[in-house]
C-alpha cells in the first residue's frame, strides 16, 4: 500500500500522473525501554525511517513529483538540509524527470551521495541554512528559476509545494487506523515546519469527514538552537521568528520561518505546543534508542522523543496517555553522526582460535 490509497484525501492527481516507490504504511512500535523507564506506559515509535529513501520526505516526493508529471514538467529544481533532495531525486529518477539540487552549507556527505547516486546535480551553496538573510535570498533565486516554463520547484513546506505537502498528511491516516485507542498526543520534530502542519492537517481531514471527532495535540519540538517556532507556540505568541541558527542537528538547521506561522496556527488548536531540546540530549537519545528499542535513526529522528520525555518530566501528559513520536529518517544518513555514537567503540581483529576466550 502507497500514499495513493489515500488519493481522496489529499490534493488530487490523475491516476495516470501518478508514482510511488511503496513509500508510507511505515510501522508503529511501542516503546520497549526507554517509555517504561519514563513512566510513560504507551509511548510509540513511527518508524518514518522505513520509507524507500529511509525518510518520510518519501511521501512529499510521491506527491509533488507526480503532480509535476501531470503538468508535464520535465525539470525537478529542489532544496534541501538532505532528505528531501534524496526523495526528490529518486522519484524523479523513477519518472525520469532531471533534477538539481541546491542543499544547505551544512548537509552531510551521506546524504549528499544518496542524491547523486540517484543522479541528481548537486550543488551545496555557502551560508546556505545558517544564515538567515542568505537563505532567504537563495530561495528567492530558486522561486526565479522554478517558474521557467519547464521547470518546478520542490521545496517540503506548504508555503511552498503544497500539494506534495498534502502527502505528508497521510501519516495521520496511518497513525489514526494503527492505534487501538485514541492518540492523546503526537510529537513532531520540526527545522521548517512542515511536518507539524501535515500532522495536523492530517487529523483535521479525519474530523472532517467523520472518521474521528477529535485528534490528538500535536507537539512542535525544536533543537534550542534553532528556535523559529516552538519558543513562540509555547509562550503563547502569533507569529514565528526569524533565528542564527546554532543548532548541528542535520535536516533541522533551518533559520527561516517557512511554515512556522502555521505550525502556530495549526498546532495550537489541538493543544499542542512547543518544546526546545538540547542537541547533546539529542545525540544522547540517538544512542539510546538504538541500544535499547533497536531503532537506528539520524539524530532529527530523535528530537520528537527528546520533547516527549521533556514533557513527561514536566508532569504535562499522563502516564498513560497514548504518545506517538515521529523517527524521521534513518541513521545511515548521517555518517559524521554515526561516527560520534561510536567514538568509544571499536571492532576489534580476532583470530578464529580467540572466539571461545572473546565471546
Amino acid at each position: 500500500m502507497t500514499i495513493w490509497r489515500w488519493a481522496d484525501w489529499i490534493e488530487p492527481v490523475a491516476p495516470e500522473a501518478r508514482i510511488t516507490l511503496g513509500e508510507g504504511s511505515t510501522p508503529l512500535i511501542r516503546s520497549q525501554r526507554i517509555g517504561p523507564q519514563a513512566g510513560l506506559q504507551n509511548l510509540f515509535f513511527k518508524l518514518e525511517s522505513a520509507n524507500p529513501t529511509g525518510s518520510f520526505k518519501d511521501r512529499f516526493a510521491a506527491a509533488a513529483i507526480s503532480h509535476m508529471r501531470a503538468e508535464g514538467k520535465s525539470r525537478c529544481l529542489a532544496t534541501s538540509s538532505g532528505n528531501t533532495g534524496s526523495a526528490v531525486a529518486a522519484y524523479a529518477a523513477a519518472a525520469q524527470i532531471g533534477c538539481h539540487i541546491a542543499v544547505v552549507e551544512t548537509a552531510p556527505q551521506g546524504k549528499l551521495q544518496q542524491m547523486m547516486a540517484y543522479g541528481a546535480q548537486v550543488f551545496r551553496v555557502r551560508g546556505f541554512g545558517l544564515d538567515p538573510g542568505l537563505s532567504v535570498s537563495t530561495f528567492q533565486t530558486l522561486q526565479r528559476l522554478g517558474q521557467q516554463p519547464d521547470a518546478a520547484l520542490q521545496i517540503s513546506s506548504y508555503i511552498y509545494s503544497a500539494p506534495g505537502m498534502t502527502g505528508v498528511e497521510t501519516i495521520s491516516f496511518e497513525l489514526h487506523e494503527q492505534q487501538e485507542s485514541p492518540l492523546q498526543h503526537v510529537f513532531c520534530p520540526a527545522g521548517g515546519g512542515g511536518l507539524c502542519v501535515a500532522v495536523a492537517r492530517g487529523f483535521a481531514t479525519l474530523a472532517r469527514v467523520g472518521k474521528r471527532p477529535q485528534g490528538p495535540a500535536v507537539h512542535c519540538v525544536q533543537p534550542a538552537g534553532n528556535d523559529t517556532m516552538a519558543g513562540p507556540l509555547r509562550r503563547g505568541e502569533e507569529t514565528a521568528q526569524e533565528v542564527t541558527c546554532t543548532t548541528q542537528i542535520s535536516g533541522l538547521q533551518v533559520p527561516n520561518i517557512n511554515d512556522g506561522h502555521l505550525v502556530i496556527e495549526e498546532c495550537r488548536p489541538t493543544g499542542g505546543t512547543g518544546h526546545l531540546v538540547d542537541d547533546n540530549r539529542v545525540w544522547e537519545l540517538q544512542g539510546q534508542l538504538a541500544r535499547y528499542e533497536g531503532i537506528f535513526t539520524e539524530p532529527a529522528g530523535a528530537v520528537a522523543l527528546a520533547g516527549a520525555l521533556q514533557a513527561a518530566e514536566e508532569g504535562s501528559i499522563q502516564p498513560d496517555a497514548p504518545v506517538v513520536c515521529l523517527v524521521t529518517g534513518l541513521g545511515f544518513k548521517d555518517e559524521e553522526a554515526i561516527q560520534r555514537m561510536l567514538s568509544e567503540r571499536q571492532c576489534p581483529m580476532i583470530e578464529e582460535n580467540q572466539l571461545e576466550e572473546t565471546f
